[in-house]
Order: structure tokens, then C-alpha cells, then sequence
């Protein structure tokens, strides 16, 4: 959508798309601010195409960047929801010029070597040495999520937080300190990574992992009419 700079692009979850709730906010927020947005769906995601066995974070990155190199103009700001925060921080290492602000909802980086093997029990670590691929329970779909082998030891090898993170841009970090999915002191260890100063880590007591409730997407605003 065309509009006024900084322009928002936004980056959706693990299995989300750009139909959710917060991008459909995010489409209205800027159509009513005349602001640019972009929102799309990864590969193997809602309606690209590939096979959702198929992807990585190597690879959901890389779309990342191809969008901001191709759909957009001038400086953006990143919106990161979940997995997307990961996302969201591999595009501005590799366009750090292209980047005014990011702003994290329940950034979820590392989740592939510090949330994940929590949730490996002995059968679903033995399931995923043999097939490369395991299904987990989830409550975002009856059928549950599908990792696999290919995906985890892809995002070990991107891991953000295990030293400083050089990024200097405004960061600002929504986390729900009932978020069930991933913890909000995730937030608080990024904030520590991040080499710039200007970041600050908003808890919302009693927020889940979606944070995407009417006074949580009005918090959202608030946060991007102040970057």
C-alpha cells in the first residue's frame, strides 16, 4: 500500500499469514495515517507457494529482504510478531540502512534452540531423529505444528542472542507476561543483546502471546505514532 515514510512492513509468526489480526490492524493503521505498508506471507505460508516442510528461517528471511528490497521505499519500520521478531532482526542486519525502528510483539528469537528442546519429550526427539520431522500439540491448530529437522538446525545457525546484537535503531518490545508460548523475559534478554540505546521492553500484564486483544492493538498505535 503506497503512503507516507517511514512505511511499516509487517512479519507474521510461525504458521501465521497476512491475514491475522494484526496485520488487517496494521492495513487499516496506515491506510487511516497514509502511511506505506506491506504485509505478505512467507514461503509455504498462507497464500505463497512451497511446501511448508520445505522452509527455514534462512529462507523466511531472505523473503523478508527481497520484499523490503522490491515493495518498498525509503526507511521502514519492522513489525515483528513471534517467529517475525526473529525475522525482523536477520532483515535489519542485513539492510541496517533501510531500517528507521523495529518493534518486536512477543519476539520470539533463538526459539529454536531455547524454547524448542523444552518441549521435546524422549518420543518426539526419538520421532524426529528418524523421520526429520516431528508434529507437536498446539493450541493455535487442532492438527498441531510441524517441525522439522531442516528448520531447527537452520535457526541454530542464526541464533542472535548469544552475543551483541548490532543493531542501533529506536527498538521497542510488547510482550505479554501471561504469554504462554514464549516467555517475556525473552524480551528482556534481546533488550540486553541490542548494542543500540534507544529500546524499551513494554510488559502487559496479562497478555497472551497473540497480544491482539482491542487495548493491546490500541497500545500497538500508540507505540508506532510515537516512532
Amino acid at each position: 500500500m503506497p503512503g507516507r515514510a517511514p512505511g511499516i512492513v509487517f512479519l507474521a509468526g510461525f504458521r501465521s499469514d497476512m491475514s491475522g489480526t494484526k496485520a488487517l490492524f496494521l492495513d487499516d493503521y496506515c491506510r487511516r495515517a497514509g502511511r506505506a505498508y506491506v504485509r505478505f506471507d512467507y514461503f509455504g505460508h498462507g497464500q505463497s507457494s512451497g511446501d511448508f516442510a520445505d522452509g527455514t528461517l534462512g529462507r523466511w528471511a531472505e523473503d523478508a529482504v527481497a520484499v523490503i528490497d522490491s515493495l518498498t521505499e525509503g526507511p521502514q519500520i519492522l513489525v515483528g510478531s513471534s517467529m517475525g521478531g526473529w525475522l525482523m532482526l536477520l532483515a535489519a542486519l542485513a539492510r541496517p540502512a533501510r531500517i528507521h525502528a523495529l518493534v518486536g510483539i512477543a519476539a520470539a528469537p533463538d526459539f529454536t534452540a531455547d524454547l524448542l528442546p523444552a518441549r521435546l519429550g524422549d518420543a518426539a526427539r526419538r520421532t524426529l531423529e528418524r523421520d526429520g520431522r516431528v508434529v507437536l500439540p498446539s493450541e493455535y491448530d487442532p492438527a498441531g505444528y510441524l517441525y522439522t529437522k531442516r528448520l531447527i538446525d537452520d535457526g541454530n545457525r542464526r541464533l542472535v542472542l548469544r552475543a551483541p546484537l548490532a543493531i542501533d535503531r529506536p527498538v521497542r518490545l510488547l510482550h505479554g507476561m501471561a504469554d504462554a508460548s514464549v516467555p517475556w523475559r525473552t524480551s528482556l534478554r534481546l533488550a540486553e543483546a541490542l548494542c543500540g540505546d534507544d529500546v524499551r521492553v513494554i510488559l502487559v500484564k496479562g497478555g497472551d502471546h497473540r497480544l491482539s486483544g482491542p487495548a493491546e492493538l490500541a497500545l500497538l498505535a500508540r507505540v508506532l505514532d510515537a516512532l
